[in-house]
């Protein structure tokens, strides 16, 4: 009788077992942000797109494919050419994600990984478009612009493909050894022309200051000599005087200079 009953409930546990397996198996999840397409053995990739949260499913016979639908980042290096044909090392930025309604379509003609395949030659098209028709002088001074064009471009062509771009931004734009120098050297010789026309400049301003000294000069000799013929020797014994003056007013706010009377011995009590 004890065997009947075990045998029973190993029976039950097994077929429990089994039903647990079978529901588990008919059961998948998807998470927050994501979407899941189901593939039919029989029919093929269904075109209905299941949102987040747990479905039921005929095992064995159907499976999810789950797609992350979140903004995701991707840093694509391209090497171009610009307008003057200069080598241009671009580094492009894009914030992307698939459009859901068109999961199935992506997932039939192009895979799970859909961004591996289309980002990095979409592009590197579009930039190469776009680079080609600035030369390396537009590329720096109206990088927003070319930033903008690029977006614009890349934006309608991922399109095609059931891609969002929610941003594109250039992060990293160098040009070649070559022209790196090139334009260095061409700073430094701007400085040097710089520094050539200060001189230059400053050495007018010294001619011209050196011709108002002579012509003032002149002037004064001039005003001088017309002094001299109408008043004689009077304007020289005036300019003596005034030196005199001055001299009488310089020593004597010297400490080291002593004033003896004139016309007395000021050496008192000495042996004659």
């Amino acid at each position: 009788m004890a065997t009947k009953v075990f045998e029973s409930i190993g029976k039950l546990g097994l077929g429990l077992a089994v039903a647990g397996g079978v529901v588990n198996s008919a059961l998948y999840n998807v998470d927050a942000g994501h979407r899941a397409v189901i593939f039919d053995r029989f029919r093929g990739v269904q075109d209905t797109v299941v949102g987040e949260g747990t479905h039921f499913l005929i095992p064995w016979v159907q499976k999810p494919i789950i797609f992350d639908c979140r903004s995701r980042p991707r840093n694509i290096p391209v090497i171009t050419g610009s307008k003057d044909l200069q080598n241009v090392n671009i580094t492009l930025r894009i914030l992307f994600r698939p459009v859901t309604a068109q999961l199935p379509r992506i997932f039939t003609s192009i895979g799970e990984d859909y961004d591996e395949r289309v980002l990095p030659s979409i592009t590197t098209e579009i930039l190469k478009s776009v680079v080609a028709r600035f030369d390396a002088g537009e590329l720096i001074t109206q990088r927003e612009l070319v930033s903008r064009q690029v977006s614009e471009d890349l934006t309608e062509r991922a399109a095609t493909f059931g891609l969002i771009l929610d941003d594109v931004s250039l992060t990293h734009l160098t040009f070649g050894k070559e022209f790196t120098e090139a334009v260095e050297m061409k700073q430094v010789a701007q400085q040097e022309a710089e520094r050539a026309r200060f001189i230059v400049e400053k050495a007018e301003q010294q001619k011209k200051a050196a011709v108002i000294s002579a012509e003032g000069d002149s002037k004064a000799a001039e005003l001088i000599a017309n002094s001299l013929a109408t008043a004689g020797d009077g304007l020289i014994e005036l300019r003596k005087l005034e030196a005199a003056e001055d001299i009488a007013y310089q020593l004597s706010r010297s400490r080291n200079i002593t004033y003896l009377p004139s016309g007395q011995s000021v050496l008192l009590q000495l042996p004659q």
